[in-house]
């Protein structure tokens, strides 16, 4: 269960009770070669719907798409992707059809695999009210081991400074205004957040809101790994960070001095102990996770070198079929291509210059 938002009021419930609806707007993207997981899915959709107005924007091939609009009717509203917009980021493209159909200002954007609850929810929701942007904090529940192992990554984000999480929460009017974001991009939620601060909107990332996920299966976990390495080309300093772990390894073990070795993996478990404590994060994240740390950060050092060659020797980094060059754009660049746009308009940005063929 995750942890109650501060500083949220419970809501009543039981028999004869009925919770009141969010003026909400929640948008799932989604794209499913198979439907393993469906009747799970469609639990979550049908006590979501109890609680706000959602939209499934549906990219999955037709046969799977039919069996989706079977099982979530009367539940969701169940869009494909707007053939007009263009991009090699299905998830973006399904973010900009949800957003330009939502029929609230207040947006919340999920992935699959994040499973809200109400005070989640309400917590996002009042935050909207005085931010462009919410980013919510994800937790891993069950914990396998390959979950355990990525939880490192996210207290050591946490201590630092905030975690990338599979949702985000949005003002639809900032969005509408800014003209979406560009969806020939990797990382599309650090795309997203550095548009909104071009346009010039706040953001805030609340080390207390957590929402939980489910962890990927195993084989899936495996096959990001250069992929996600990859994003940090968007963030120099945590390339360079990443960059420096193999070759501090290196020199360590070449001078038979495994005593550095040790020291760096406690103060790696220190830091990351450090964000596991914030926000009051010791009530979703176990005591054991701030021991994956150090094995975090060996993989994020051999895959970001792979991620690197993956950029200079062959262009890209594979997705979805093709190859893309840019996990991210600076805020600066976007700064210059944010142009103005009609009022409530929504514009596929066109980068073609990002994306070749794999």
């Amino acid at each position: 269960m995750s942890a109650p938002a501060r500083d949220e009021p419970a809501t009543a419930t039981g028999p004869g009770v009925r919770t009141p609806r969010l003026p909400v707007e929640y948008v799932l993207p989604l794209r499913w070669s198979d439907d393993t997981g469906l009747a799970e899915l469609t639990g979550y959709l049908r006590r979501l719907s109890r609680l706000v107005d959602v939209t499934v924007v549906d990219d999955s091939p037709p046969q799977v798409h039919d069996r989706h609009a079977a099982a979530w009717r009367g539940i969701v509203r169940h869009l494909p992707v707007d053939p007009a917009l263009h991009g090699i980021n299905g998830k973006v493209l399904g973010v900009l059809t949800g957003v330009a159909a939502a029929r609230h200002e207040h947006v919340v954007i999920a992935d699959d695999d994040v499973r809200y609850d109400e005070p989640a929810l309400r917590a996002a929701h009042r935050l909207l009210e005085a931010y462009d942007l919410v980013r919510p904090q994800n937790y891993f529940d069950p914990l396998p081991w390959h979950a355990w192992w990525d939880t490192g990554r996210t207290l050591l984000n946490r201590a630092l400074a905030a975690d990338w999480s599979g949702t985000l929460a949005v003002r639809r009017s900032t969005f509408r205004a800014m003209g979406g974001y560009d969806p020939d991009v990797l990382f599309e939620n650090l795309e997203l957040v550095r548009t909104v601060r071009a346009y010039g909107g706040t953001e805030t990332a609340p080390a207390w809101l957590f929402v939980r996920r489910l962890p990927p299966a195993p084989a899936h976990f495996r096959g990001q790994r250069v992929r996600q390495a990859y994003d940090d080309l968007a963030q120099p300093v945590r390339l360079l960070a990443a960059l420096a772990v193999l070759p501090g390894v290196a020199v360590a073990l070449a001078a038979r001095r495994p005593g550095l070795l040790l020291t760096a993996a406690a103060t790696a478990v220190a830091v990351a102990e450090t964000g596991r404590r914030r926000g009051g994060g010791t009530r979703v994240f176990p005591a054991r996770t701030a021991l994956a740390a150090p094995v975090w950060l060996l993989e994020r050092g051999l895959c970001s070198w792979l991620a690197l060659g993956g950029r200079l020797l062959r262009g890209g980094v594979r997705y979805a079929g093709h190859r893309i060059r840019r996990p991210a754009h600076s805020t600066r660049v976007l700064r210059r291509r944010l142009t103005p746009v009609e009022p409530g308009d929504l514009v596929a940005w066109v980068g073609t210059d990002l994306v070749t063929r794999a």
